[in-house]
């Protein structure tokens, strides 16, 4: 999706937040309606069903025909969606939606009669929102062509941004037939096996010393007071600043990956079972809890798994996963495995054959190995990459 920054007006803000509400309401009540739903009452209903409810509710409640039909409908239409992708096992089950929290809604039409967009000047430009009216917005870059829908959305710092609905093409791999392999870690968010290393910007000394302080300031508030909503304000904005760097991070890098090498090889990792809670049970409690919350906090900082799928997403097919097992003992000159091999965590020193390297390094050297063998091993060109060392087939269609 292309993002862009919006700047609406303290009465069209208010009008946003008011389409917000009506799409989270509608939500909420599909979600309710899908829970109480049992299958001794028969199947639950779909969105032609819910959608004439919604003309009901509409017809029975001025409020909520005074909302936009089209934000309500694409709300019912955002949940079949989830629904579907509920049952096919890819995603979680839709659950509730809370104000403050989860903010924005859909527009889908087409364009010059249901949503316009146009350019004032070099930096600015308007979107026009169904009963809103033209909304400024930074023009950043030019809004892609053939652009049927768009979701309008406020995060927690309180800023609004419009995502126009684009897919944006891949980048072309250089043809040198260069391979890397990066190797994720928490003191540098990525290395790679060429020497570079690289780490994720977060916030500053005095960004930190401001949060911690926020963050006690906050814990000492009233629930409920003006107080704490300044404070909670204060630190969303804090959040997000740190947010906007990880994501810069992540694209510039992404980017940079794909455009200097035609093979991609990365750990195979699976973030959310490593982010996991060590807390345990009530019965079965666990040990050494703030030292795995605070080493969940680092690795979701480093951002491991945007970097991973922001490269299926630049370079479709050129990105190998890799077992990471053994990759951090094993040295890279002679192959040797041994557990002595990591002398410490930024320090390998092979005891077979002396070889001395950065740990996160001789592990991306690795990796690119291992995805290089695999890769030319391979006669068919399986999923994740196609072999480098066959000469291109034709394409056979059936008939």
């Amino acid at each position: 999706m292309s993002r862009y920054r919006l700047c609406p007006t303290p009465a069209q803000e208010a009008l946003l937040l008011e389409h917000c509400g009506h799409a989270r309401f509608v939500w909420n009540l599909a979600v309710e309606q899908h829970a109480w739903w049992t299958p001794r009452r028969g199947p639950a209903p779909g969105y032609v069903a819910q959608a004439r409810q919604l003309t009901e509710a509409r017809a029975a409640n001025s409020w909520l025909a005074a909302g936009s039909q089209t934000v309500q409908q694409q709300a019912l239409r955002d949940f079949a969606q989830a629904m579907a992708n509920f049952f096919a096992g890819t995603h979680r089950r839709p659950t509730w939606r809370k104000a403050g929290v989860h903010e924005g809604f859909r527009i889908v039409g087409a364009r010059g009669r249901a949503w316009d967009v146009r350019r004032l000047s070099r930096r600015t430009g308007e979107v026009r929102v169904p009963k809103v009216g033209w909304v400024r917005l930074r023009w950043s870059r030019p809004v892609p062509p053939g652009v049927k829908s768009f979701r309008v959305g406020r995060d927690r710092a309180g800023r609004w941004h419009v995502a126009f609905t684009a897919v944006p093409a891949p980048v072309p791999a250089p043809g040198n037939g260069a391979a890397v392999g990066v190797d994720r870690g928490v003191a540098a968010s990525a290395a790679l096996s060429t020497g570079e290393t690289s780490t994720v910007p977060g916030l500053r000394p005095r960004e930190k010393v401001r949060l911690k302080r926020l963050l006690r300031r906050l814990a000492r508030a009233r629930r409920g007071s003006n107080r704490r909503a300044r404070l909670k304000a204060a630190i969303a904005r804090l959040k997000a600043r740190e947010a906007d760097r990880r994501k810069d991070w992540v694209e510039k890098t992404s980017t940079d990956l794909a455009r200097r090498f035609d093979l991609i090889a990365v750990e195979d990792l699976n973030v959310r079972a490593m982010t996991r809670s060590a807390r345990g049970t009530i019965d079965a409690p666990g040990t050494n809890v703030r030292a795995k919350a605070g080493l969940n906090r680092s690795i979701l900082a480093s951002g491991w798994g945007r970097l991973v799928t922001r490269l299926e997403h630049k370079a479709p097919g050129r990105l190998v996963r890799v077992d990471p097992a053994y990759t951090s003992q094993t040295c890279h000159a002679c192959g040797h495995r041994a557990r002595d091999n990591r002398e410490s965590q930024a320090v390998f020193r092979c005891v077979a054959c002396g070889h001395r390297d950065n740990a996160d390094v001789n592990a991306a050297c690795n990796i690119r190995d291992t995805a290089v063998g695999r890769t030319v091993a391979a006669r068919g060109g399986g999923a994740p990459a196609r072999p480098v060392n066959r000469e291109p087939q034709p394409v056979l269609l059936s008939v």
